[in-house]
């Protein structure tokens, strides 16, 4: 009887002595935690290959090696610039022509864009293959899903006539439209605006034949930037070195993605908590393994916004009357966070 309870009493301690260096560690884990500063970064969409470097960053370390506890969060019911803009997100995601309303309306929003995502538009048209909707003239007589966005139909416009088409010609319809390759294919419309890293590589994954064209190939003015990361700006003028040791472990995801699409696209769809992704696995890989070249693509670094190209765009605005007040050179944007 001795030595059983011998026994049970050793095989107590043991685990009391276990239990107490579980909790030390969880203790010591929340303590670390707890000294981590807080950001929230604000998603424009749900997860897709525009974001994998943040979830990249978050899933390597990359923000608690700089001090960070990141929060990546999409609301439905709120754009990503207005979350941004009232402080519930320090960091969020935009695009250039899409911040023209929100630094020309009667109070413009304290943002600014701190970071290229990608270094060049890769937006354009997407048709069916044989249509000829191969240029922008192609769209005379043709059926154009439109958000009804004044910049959006200014670009198209300017591009058919450039072209030599008739703008008149092209028949408008509202754009509700999910999966772009679906809607071609049941012809439900002849032409959508779709980013080729998404849109394209999608009607690659289905087997459906396509043309397209980007408007940057057609008018380098049109190779503004989208998307881009942006922050409050009242957190860049408290926090400017918070501000760039974040931007700096966004660098190192995007970085990483760059090199290994493959193991950075499995981070994405693992990461995903909002289903989103479920179902279109493929989709994402091919998606990352076109996109991880673009992240950086002639750029000398990520991130890197030329200011050229920035305010080119906006005095393109500016001389077709597409803003509410001028834009004036050096608008919305900084270099000034990027290590």
């Amino acid at each position: 009887m001795k030595k059983i309870l011998c026994m049970i009493l050793s095989l107590l301690m043991v685990f009391g002595l276990a239990a107490c260096a579980s909790n030390t560690s969880a203790d010591s884990d929340s303590a670390q935690t707890e000294n981590l500063t807080k950001i929230t970064f604000a998603l424009d969409w749900t997860p897709n290959t525009n974001h994998t470097g943040l979830y990249v960053a978050k899933e390597k370390g990359y923000f608690e090696e700089a001090g960070l506890d990141v929060d990546i969060v999409f609301i439905e019911d709120s754009t990503s610039a207005s979350l941004c803009a009232s402080g519930k997100a320090q960091f969020a995601i935009e695009a250039q022509d899409t911040l023209a309303a929100a630094f020309t309306g009667d109070e413009p929003l304290g943002i600014t864009a701190v970071a290229a995502i990608l270094q060049h538009n890769t937006s354009g048209i997407i048709s069916r293959k044989g249509d000829g909707i191969d240029t922008p003239k192609g769209l005379e007589n043709k059926t154009y899903s439109t958000w009804d966005s004044p910049i959006e139909l200014a670009m198209l416009q300017s591009l058919v006539e450039k072209d030599g088409g008739d703008w008149s010609k092209v028949n408008l319809i509202p754009n509700n439209i999910v999966d772009e390759p679906g809607a071609l294919n049941t012809n439900q419309t002849d032409s959508i605006w779709v980013f080729y890293g998404w849109g394209c590589i999608n009607a690659d994954v289905q087997g459906f034949a396509y043309d397209y064209f980007f408007f940057k190939d057609l008018d380098s003015v049109f190779d503004y930037y989208t998307p881009v990361i942006i922050a409050n700006n009242d957190f860049l003028n408290e926090n400017p070195d918070t501000a760039k040791a974040f931007l700096s472990a966004v660098r190192k995801g995007y970085e990483f993605a760059a090199s290994n699409p493959d193991e950075a696209a499995q981070i994405l769809i693992d990461s995903d908590n909002t289903g989103s992704l479920k179902g279109s696995e493929e989709l994402v890989k091919q998606s990352q393994a076109w996109i991880s070249g673009q992240y950086i693509a002639d750029a000398e670094s990520w991130g890197v916004i030329d200011p050229a190209r920035w305010d080119a765009f906006y005095d393109w605005l500016n001389e077709n009357d597409l803003v509410a007040k001028k834009l004036p050179h050096g608008t919305g944007y900084s270099n000034d966070y990027l290590s």
